[in-house]
């Protein structure tokens, strides 16, 4: 009776942890990041583990708690298939801020050509590019000096992970906004997307969150897609039948994710939003316009739309502009990239 008793308990143990980890997994894509999850060999948490010997953003003054305290999230999908892992560029940045006391998440998503001064370099450039200079800790503190916010959690994901945790969900449903044709990934097939519902598989997904030079509204139109796929994965991974997917989502994430988040915070955040409503989601839009220089394309933000941008996180956040801390050029001479 006894054994019975106990055999009971740990399949109950085993379902609540499958339970939370969906959550989690659904949770942590809202603010923007597929980070790791707590996987039953922590093999995976092991593998996409990375802190960037950052213990926290330069901007912060003290450690932020992720129960206590608004934090911030940033995604990066990185493309890197043309270099097999080495020195790719993050095609995707978003950036999302949470406060627990108003339940409410902001959303905003940096056109991957938006020229800004990079981080520890001093030069102007696409943003994109940091992750190739000096991979995601660079693009994090360019983010920061540009939206003029910390930065206090991040994940990396790259393309082949995204295409494949989509087609664990079984695929994500979107209203496409327009006819218009898109190359896959490495340019060996054509993707045709009609106006109307669509169900998209992975591949269908990255290429429909990637379009940007068919779209009338160009980085703007795109970013509108990207949090269009988010908001859908997140309503996928949420349905009960997901539960019995965690072991396939949880592998890949070990593979193709990589995070500063612990498991420890990834389960205060959890217990923090669990009865988040998506509806409290507020998508912001860095408003610009497409110029050359020398020769090429950039992206060049309104000063009065990134001011509003930067004065609603940071009011998001509860804190100060922190445009008077400046970064170190020298932090970057032994990177590797």
């Amino acid at each position: 009776m006894k054994r019975k008793v106990l055999v009971k308990r740990k399949r109950r143990k085993r379902l609540l942890r499958r339970i939370v980890t969906v959550f989690v997994l659904a949770l942590l894509i809202i603010t923007g990041g597929f980070t790791y999850l707590y996987y039953q060999t922590s093999q995976a948490a092991d593998q996409s583990y990375n802190d960037l010997n950052r213990e926290k953003s330069k901007l912060r003054q003290d450690t932020v708690s992720i129960s206590n305290d608004p934090v911030s999230f940033l995604l990066l999908g990185v493309e890197d298939y043309a270099t097999s892992g080495a020195n790719g560029r993050a095609d995707t940045i978003m950036v999302a801020t949470f406060n627990q006391t108003k339940e409410t998440m902001k959303l905003v998503s940096i056109p991957r050509d938006t020229l800004v001064t990079i981080a520890g370099k001093g030069t102007e450039d696409k943003i994109n590019h940091s992750y190739a200079f000096g991979g995601a800790k660079m693009t994090i503190e360019t983010v920061e000096q540009f939206l003029d916010i910390p930065i206090d959690y991040y994940a990396t994901i790259n393309f082949e992970g995204f295409e494949n945790i989509v087609d664990i969900a079984g695929g994500i449903p979107v209203e496409v906004p327009f006819d218009f044709t898109e190359k896959n990934a490495d340019d060996s097939e054509i993707l045709h997307y009609y106006e109307g519902p669509m169900v998209l598989n992975g591949e269908e997904a990255l290429g429909y969150a990637r379009m940007r030079k068919q779209d009338p509204r160009g980085d703007l139109g795109r970013a509108d897609r990207q949090k269009q796929v988010l908001k859908s994965l997140i309503d996928e991974l949420t349905k009960p039948s997901s539960v019995m997917k965690v072991d396939e989502l949880t592998e890949e994430v070990g593979k193709n994710v990589t995070t500063n988040l612990k498991i420890s915070e990834m389960l205060a955040f959890y217990k923090q939003y669990k009865d988040f409503n998506v509806d409290n989601i507020e998508q912001l839009t860095l408003e610009g316009e497409g110029i050359r220089l020398n020769g090429r394309y950039y992206y060049n933000i309104f000063d009065s739309s990134l001011a509003e941008i930067q004065h609603t996180l940071r009011s998001h956040l509860e804190i100060e502009s922190t445009k008077e801390t400046s970064y170190n050029n020298d932090s970057y001479e032994d990177s590797n990239y």
